[in-house]
């Protein structure tokens, strides 16, 4: 009877062991995963979240959230437009909120690095200089004509937006972020340090990737469902030429992917499908 009992306490000590551990595993994934949110979040925008350690493991999965933010903005746009309509904002009103409203939520992280690449891309100077370029801190006038000309643009294509776009135009937000957010895991580096280079580093690559193409469908069918087979077709064809041209360009010009041309993909595919939109909306 002892020796019995004696076995029935260490099997109860053991899967109260095992229990702790798994316990323990699952709070650390949980803390990782809101980790990993809360510097998606604070990297890539300015919306507001709470304040956390930037550690490893917490890099590992934040660009799987990358599009997250995407859906935020979506959300934010559909309610601008929304809210348009109630108050009968003026049409100049409106696409001009409408145009400063993803720059503002970004914090202009994207805007940024798109400059930055139009400067180095104007120089017409061979790869290595066109790096430095993207590297100096100054902005150059062809940064300016470019952002100049980028905004003049957006104004038009969200003037000409109608009722029916929204909220169909949320996908756009989230489809860039995930072929943004896949490219930068995949493709390979032009600097062996940066931004892409340090989350890409941390970053579970193959994680990342499926969580990029999860995200990436969702965004075409919801494009394709709400907006209709016209929109999917439009807004989707627009991303997929323009990142197959920007793939090309990368490689034949910089040797490879920086954070700022991440940035200037970003803002590129966002008003290729804005434009798209425009066109059948």
């Amino acid at each position: 009877m002892t020796k019995c009992s004696a076995g029935r306490d260490e099997i109860r000590k053991s899967m109260n062991s095992n229990s702790m551990d798994s316990e323990k595993k699952e709070r650390k994934k949980s803390r990782t995963v809101h980790e990993s949110l809360m510097i998606a979040f604070a990297m890539y925008s300015r919306i507001p979240v709470s304040q956390v350690e930037w550690t490893a493991e917490g890099m590992k999965y934040a660009l799987c959230f990358f599009p997250l933010i995407g859906v935020v903005m979506g959300g934010v746009m559909v309610g601008f437009d929304w809210a348009a309509q109630k108050v009968a904002l003026g049409k100049i009103a409106y696409a001009c909120i409408g145009t400063g409203l993803p720059v503002l939520l970004t914090g202009g992280i994207h805007m940024d690095g798109f400059l930055d690449v139009v400067d180095a891309r104007s120089s017409c100077q061979p790869a290595k200089r066109k790096l430095e370029i993207m590297k100096d801190p100054h902005t150059g006038a062809f940064a300016i004509l470019g952002c100049s000309v980028y905004l003049l643009l957006y104004l038009a294509a969200f003037s000409e937006l109608k009722e029916k776009a929204f909220p169909a135009v949320a996908g756009i937000y989230v489809l860039e972020r995930a072929l943004s957010g896949w490219s930068v895991v995949s493709w390979p580096k032009a600097r062996a340090e940066g931004l892409v280079s340090t989350f890409a580093k941390g970053a579970q690559t193959r994680v990342v990737q499926i969580s990029m193409i999860v995200w990436g469908m969702a965004a075409v069918f919801f494009l394709f469902c709400i907006g209709g087979w016209l929109v999917g077709l439009f807004t989707v064809s627009a991303a997929v030429v323009i990142f197959i041209w920007y793939h090309r360009m990368i490689l034949r010009e910089f040797g490879g992917i920086t954070g700022d041309l991440a940035g200037y993909f970003l803002q590129l595919c966002e008003l290729g499908m804005l434009g798209a939109l425009a066109v059948v909306c």
